[in-house]
């Protein structure tokens, strides 16, 4: 035997209709798809965004071997942030007693 579960003919669209209306009332049927309609949208940028980055061609690979390395007198951040840090933590002869 088949069962013929297909689409929701007229009639059961209105008793869903109606159970949806009574379930969740007047008020807040708007609110529910201008959420639906917000979901929705945000699903098709992302879906739109994520194909661009897979179909789209790499940018181009930039070459290690043409970038100079730092002068021996040149100062780099990270140095700088290295000794900042330095200069900022407390000597651990403090008294903690």
């Amino acid at each position: 035997m088949i069962l013929g579960f297909g689409m929701p003919g007229p009639t059961e669209m209105f008793l869903i209709l109606i159970v949806v209306l009574v379930l969740f009332g007047a008020k807040k049927i708007p609110e529910l798809a201008r959420s639906l309609g917000k979901a929705t949208r945000e699903f098709k940028e992302a879906k739109s965004a994520f194909n661009d980055a897979i179909h789209d061609e790499p940018e181009q690979q930039v070459n290690k071997a043409n970038i100079a390395p730092p002068m021996d007198d040149e100062e780099l951040e990270v140095d700088k942030k290295e000794t900042a840090d330095a200069s900022a933590k407390p000597s651990d002869s403090s008294s903690e007693k």
